[in-house]
């Protein structure tokens, strides 16, 4: 009794994980809006698009949320999707906004956007001296730099002198 019980058990258990991982399959979630890129700095450019509206569907975009305004998603070739743009105000504040579009059918799709104050694309190069510690032998400071060469110097030949009066059995 046990036996078949956990033998059900399992199977039921087995048929409702593949249930679960096909459901994204069937029910695929086209009601998303990407937006591109998804982090900007105030004054860039934004692209969204959205293959909810189907492959002649058009929508009205929202990004007052971030200061954008309205802006219309067009019918595109690519993939049929709705495709528009908008640019983010000079005056956005950083922080993460919701985009919205409502197809002409009158589905409601959203996407975040992530506004921050310094873009994740630049690199900065650096300028001037990086210090680092005292340097090389060509360093600022020629006289530490012989300071450290005699150093090394005495350290060899006492290294030198100790080897060589063990070598010849006095001790040390």
């Amino acid at each position: 009794m046990r036996r078949t019980a956990r033998l059900m058990t399992g199977t039921a258990l087995a048929v409702a994980a593949a249930g679960l991982a096909a459901a994204p399959v069937y029910g695929a979630d086209t009601g998303s809006l990407e937006v591109f890129p998804s982090a900007v700095v105030p004054g860039t450019e934004v692209t969204v698009n959205t293959a909810a509206c189907g492959s002649d569907g058009t929508a009205n975009g929202d990004a007052g949320a971030v200061g954008g305004g309205t802006f219309t998603l067009a019918a595109s070739a690519h993939e049929q999707e709705a495709i528009g743009q908008f640019r983010v105000p000079p005056s956005a504040q950083p922080g993460t906004y919701e985009i919205v579009a409502r197809c002409s059918h009158g589905r409601r799709v959203t996407g975040d956007l992530m506004v921050t104050l310094t873009s994740t694309r630049e690199q900065i190069q650096p300028r001037g001296h990086v210090n680092t510690g005292v340097g090389g032998a060509l360093g600022p400071d020629p006289v530490q730099t012989a300071a450290g060469v005699a150093a090394l110097a005495v350290a060899a030949a006492g290294g030198t002198w100790l080897l060589h009066r063990r070598a010849r059995g006095d001790g040390i």
